[in-house]
């Protein structure tokens, strides 16, 4: 339909080549919305007469309640997306010298990237919505774990004893920031770029605010150029989804590791589980390790949308057509691996005693008890660290024996290696102390702010609980300044047909 100067019909094997129709199948609903404003705008504009507004519109209407009317009218189409597609339905329906007037003063490039933008921003205040349903869900497992003492680690090695809360509260942390750049990458989306038409505008008396403001828009894109060309917006929201699925990533590897058998720390209920063809025993972590793996392919996903970017000039050009299915696996992959982590989350068993067993015989206890040292022996911290890597070191060589196992004899065998002596710090001093750091004391001694002590897991609660409120009231209004665009289009489309009946 579009070939003016082009005569004939395009190679079959090049139209399928160039053919997007597959990939545009999610753009077809706000490609109809995009159309029924820009209309709407050109009549108010006096460029289409009230009457071939409302045919177009009443076309428009038909396809958007039955889809399946787009191939019964566009059925001999040989559309290369689906624009063309809804553009030939709809002079089907009506006449050229009407239904083809539905494309004036605009272009499949500012179109497309309007049909995008409508998408994107629907997809991520679900993705936003799906994240602070996530924060909720570590949220309230935290608030059941705060008294939940475990081995925390570095380098998959023992490192400190902390509390599961502790845990679970530096995931809500981690996504309320991915949470943040969406709110960043969201204003950013949320501009119209209709209007700028081809790359430099139109000489029609169009009123590009008009149509953005129908669509739910906050503006326009100001330079035409601008409008058509840029597609940073798209790496924005592919690097903030790929940011978040490393999060995701990370906490799947750690609930791996700890539902193996030999940590037994959790399990993951049977809903989240698979099963081995062969082995019957097997309760294994497949959606966890699938999110690892989907987590690999966004990435690439992100590295392939700014290749695609990388070696093009300005204004539209087709590679940007490879885009889109790359950005649809995209959000949609990300949208699926929050619900799957949330249910996860939501029904993980949790094995407190295990979890305080492996803490009891932890040599994590270590820089608590060195810090005791110089608290009480008023010595280094270069001292204090060797003093006690001296004993683990003595503890670990006789049969990894706990450190509040260990006798006087053993505390005085183990500094003759290092020829320590202190008049305060005696082999019976430091074992007292070893015996004083508990797992429970560990967790009490530790102060700082961010710590696991009980207090800093309450402040921590009620701080990430406000800032959820907060954010919930920001979706929400996200999402009522999109249904009052919405409502305004809708307004004005019943109007019109209204006063034709």
């Amino acid at each position: 339909m579009y070939r003016s100067r082009p005569t004939g019909n395009l190679d079959s094997k090049a139209l399928s080549y160039l053919s997007s129709i597959t990939e545009d199948s999610d753009l077809f609903y706000y490609d109809l919305l995009g159309s029924q404003a820009h209309v709407i705008m050109l009549h108010e504009s006096n460029i289409l007469s009230k009457k071939e507004t409302i045919e177009i519109l009443k076309a428009i209407g038909r396809l958007m309640s039955n889809s399946a009317a787009l191939n019964e009218y566009a059925a001999d189409s040989t559309a290369e997306d689906i624009h063309e597609m809804i553009e030939s339905a709809v002079i089907n329906i009506t006449t050229m010298n009407v239904g083809g007037k539905i494309h004036t003063a605009r272009s499949r490039n500012d179109q497309v990237v309007l049909d995008i933008r409508m998408k994107l921003r629907d997809d991520l205040n679900r993705i936003s919505s799906n994240l602070l349903g996530l924060i909720h869900s570590l949220l309230s497992r935290a608030k059941e774990n705060i008294e939940t003492i475990m081995p925390m680690y570095t380098h998959l090695q023992q490192a400190q004893l902390g509390v599961l809360s502790h845990y679970l509260l530096s995931y809500c942390f981690s996504l309320l920031r991915n949470f943040e750049r969406f709110s960043e990458n969201y204003k950013r989306i949320n501009v119209s770029p209709l209007g700028a038409c081809a790359i430099g505008g139109s000489s029609m008396g169009i009123d590009r605010n008009k149509v953005a403001s129908m669509l739910g828009f906050s503006d326009i894109v100001y330079n035409s150029v601008d409008a058509t060309t840029s597609r940073d917006f798209l790496v924005e929201f592919s690097s903030n989804s790929l940011n978040t699925m490393l999060d995701l990533c990370r906490i799947s590897e750690d609930f791996i590791i700890w539902s193996t058998s030999e940590f037994g720390f959790i399990s993951l209920d049977d809903q989240f589980s698979s099963s081995s063809s062969a082995m019957p025993q097997k309760k294994n972590p497949d959606p966890l390790e699938l999110i690892r793996g989907k987590t690999a392919m966004m990435e690439g996903n992100l590295v392939a949308i700014s290749s695609i970017i990388k070696g093009l000039s300005s204004g539209y050009s087709r590679d940007l057509q490879e885009i889109k299915p790359l950005l649809w696996k995209t959000s949609s992959t990300l949208e699926t691996s929050i619900e799957i982590m949330n249910g996860i989350v939501s029904t993980i068993s949790v094995d407190q005693d295990k979890m305080y067993a492996a803490s009891a015989k932890s040599y994590a206890i270590s820089l608590d008890i060195a810090e005791q040292l110089i608290t009480e022996g008023d010595i280094s911290f270069r001292l204090s660290h060797k003093v006690i890597g001296t004993i683990v070191d003595y503890a670990s060589r006789n049969g990894n024996v706990p450190l509040n196992s260990l006798t006087v004899s053993d505390i005085t065998n183990s500094l003759k290696k290092i020829d320590f002596s202190h008049e305060i710090l005696t082999p019976e001093k430091i074992l007292n102390l070893i015996k004083l750091t508990t797992p429970e004391n560990s967790i009490k001694f530790r102060k700082t702010k961010g710590s696991p002590n009980k207090n800093e897991q309450q402040i921590m609660i009620d701080h990430i609980e406000k800032i959820i409120f907060d954010y919930e009231k920001e979706l929400e209004l996200r999402s009522n300044k999109l249904q009052l665009g919405m409502d305004q289009l809708d307004k004005k489309i019943n109007q019109l047909i209204n006063e034709s009946s």
